[in-house]
Formats: C-alpha cells, structure tokens, sequence
C-alpha cells in the first residue's frame, strides 16, 4: 500500500490518534505524558478526528501491539474509515509496515512527528542541514522489504542493469543526499570552529540554556539579554542555537546560548544530527539547567535532560533554575523547595519580569568562571 503523506491543510486525511501507555513508561501521571503528545500534535497543527489511548502489558515484537488490542484498534479503524494513526511512540520499521497493512492506514509514530515538527522549527542552514541528514537516517530503515524491480530503461544514467530494484535505486540515491548534506555542515562548523577560537582566546565565559522543551529557556534569554528571540507555547518553538552578549550591571558577564530543547524518547537520529549544533555544551563554563517547576513531572524531565546530556558526553558545572513559580501558591512552593533540595545549586525564578530573576542574577555576578572548558 502506497503511503499518504499527513495532511496539515483540508482536505485532510480521516486521522486517529493513539496514546500509548507502555510497559516501558515509568512517567506517572501518564496523563501528563498523553498531553505532552496532544501538544507535539498542536506543534505541528494536525487536524485530527478522535483520540483513543491504550494501555500495553507487553509488546509484540512483530507488530507493537498485543493481539487483542492489534484487533481492537482494527476494528475501531474499521468502523471509523480511519485513514491515517499517529501513535505516541516509537516503532521499528518492521512494526511500522506491519501496522500499516494490517490497518489498511498510514502510520506515523512519534519519531515522524518529532522530525517533522523539527523540519517546520529549523530556520538556520546549519538546522535545516541536520534535519535534512535525520530524515536521511530515518527513512534508510526504512528501507528493508522494499524491493520492487525496477527495469532498466535506455538512456538513464546510473543504473545497473536489469533487475535493479527500488530499494537500491534510493539506497544510492540518500547515501550521496547524506554526503552533500554533511559536506555542506562542515563547512558551517568550521566557521563556528573559527568563531568558537575567538571566543576561546579572548578567555570570554560561555553558559548554555540547557532543559525540557517548553521549560522557558527562551524566555529567560530574552529577559537576561533584552533580546527577542521567538517565544511560543509550543514544543520546539526553539530549534537552532542563539547566543546573546551577557550583561549585569552594565558589566560583560560573557556569552549565553539557548539551545535546542529535549523530550522524553528524543529520537536517535535528531540527537546524532544535532551534536553539532549541541557541540557548544561541550565548550560552556556553566550550563544553566532550566526546568519547569509547576509541570507535575518536572523531575523525570530533569532525569530525560540528564540522560541527553550523559548521551551527548556533556560533563560541565551546573546551576538548577526552578522556573514558573508564578504558577504555584505559597505552600506548593514551599513543598517543591523541599523537594528540589537535593538539586544543587539551585535558585528559583519566573520570567514574567527581571524584578523575579534576582537570586539567578546574583548567582551569576557572583560566580567564578574558570577559564578552562
């Protein structure tokens, strides 16, 4: 069966999506994580008729699905003229294909939808280099099990012959697109390598806005630097790195970068494509670790940028900034300061205006940057 691809625009596709609640999901309430994925979904602007969630005690290798849930959500598919299903989760492409022939839909998981949520966020050549070179990786698993003959016809250039399949044809065809995308993104590093030297020998302190997407790192940059950096509430609204000039008390502090933001399952190929872009990590004199206090899961997002930060080999001094107290009462607060004690150092904050960044901005007048990476 062909693939349709997700339409945004009307006419669109009769579209189901499905939240999953899997074995391996430790997040809890998994509400939370359900409405994180409505917003990767409102990210995008797809239109879509109704939401099911589900919940699995087990996973089929083969399919994803249990039997008697692969028949229920055949049956509701069925029944719903669904055309097209979006699940919250990741599949291998095996479960993918074998999902799309048994419900007679497209499926999309949330790999997809995160890349194609990032290819609408990506503004920079640098970032639409390293969403094109995802893409890539993502669709050469793809790849397995499509094997239709092509014939070889007169005149084309670049075929071999007789009995040339499809899958060999694109298999060469993204090997050398991934080739001219990554020739195209070294030679964007080595300009920020030059730039990065600058920086490096005039001994100018870096820190990095690290955090959960939608934590308010933006906000902060904009606030701190009097910058206008886009702020949206949305996931992803920030994609490609912005650095700013740090003043306090019209003294050069350093530089301050935000970068892009993390989530739960950040699909390999964006980590890998992006190490480039998040190269600067590497570089910081001190991370500031962003996270939204008032979100009930703040500390398995915490856990989630850990885990990304580990996974990029990022080892750097870190400053916890507890950010939306706006959003919490005088006892919650007072509960999640308690809580947060073991994340040290650690200041609280809200961006609603600079009167409420005090305690970071003396932190940061205060603090002594090593000259060393």
């Amino acid at each position: 069966m062909s693939k349709k691809p997700i339409s945004t625009e009307k006419p669109h596709l009769k579209t189901l999506l499905v939240g999953v609640k899997a074995p391996y999901n430790k997040i809890n309430p998994i509400e939370i994580y359900f409405e994180e994925f409505l917003n990767l979904i409102k990210t995008l602007g797809l239109k879509y008729e109704d939401k099911i969630t589900i919940k699995l005690r087990s996973l089929d290798k083969a399919n994803f699905f249990t039997k008697g849930k692969l028949q229920e959500l055949k049956k509701y598919c069925d029944d719903n003229e669904i055309e097209e299903v979006v699940l919250s989760e990741i599949l291998t492409p095996l479960q993918e294909r074998n999902l799309e022939e048994i419900l007679d839909c497209t499926v999309w998981d949330r790999e997809k939808l995160i890349l194609e949520i990032f290819r609408n966020a990506a503004h920079s050549a640098e970032g639409k280099i390293q969403v094109e070179m995802a893409e890539i990786e993502f669709l050469k698993t793809r790849l397995a099990g499509k094997g239709v003959e092509l014939a070889q016809q007169e005149g084309i250039v670049g075929s071999k012959g007789p009995g040339e399949t499809s899958k060999e044809v694109l298999k060469r065809h993204l090997a050398e697109k991934y080739r001219r995308a990554k020739k195209r993104l070294v030679s964007l590093k080595k300009s920020r390598e030059i730039q990065r030297k600058k920086r490096l020998e005039s001994n100018i302190p870096l820190i990095c806005l690290v955090g959960y997407t939608n934590a308010g790192k933006s906000s902060l940059l904009n606030l701190l630097t009097k910058s206008h950096v886009e702020v949206e509430n949305k996931l992803f609204a920030t994609l490609d790195t912005t650095t700013r000039e740090l003043f306090i008390d019209h003294q050069k502090i350093g530089l301050i970068s935000d970068t892009v933001g993390f989530i739960s399952q950040l699909p390999h190929h964006l980590v890998e494509a992006f190490k480039s872009t998040l190269d600067e990590l590497q570089y910081a004199n001190l991370l500031l670790h962003v996270v939204d206090i008032s979100n009930p899961i703040w500390e398995d997002q915490i856990k989630i940028v850990n885990e990304t930060l580990e996974e990029l080999d990022v080892h750097k001094n870190i400053l916890f900034v507890f950010n939306k107290t706006d959003k919490l009462n005088d006892q919650e607060l007072k509960i999640a300061k308690e809580k947060t004690s073991k994340y040290q150092p650690n200041v609280f904050i809200n961006t609603k205006s600079k009167e409420n960044l005090k305690e970071l901005i003396n932190f940061l007048k205060n603090y002594k940057f090593s000259k060393e990476t």
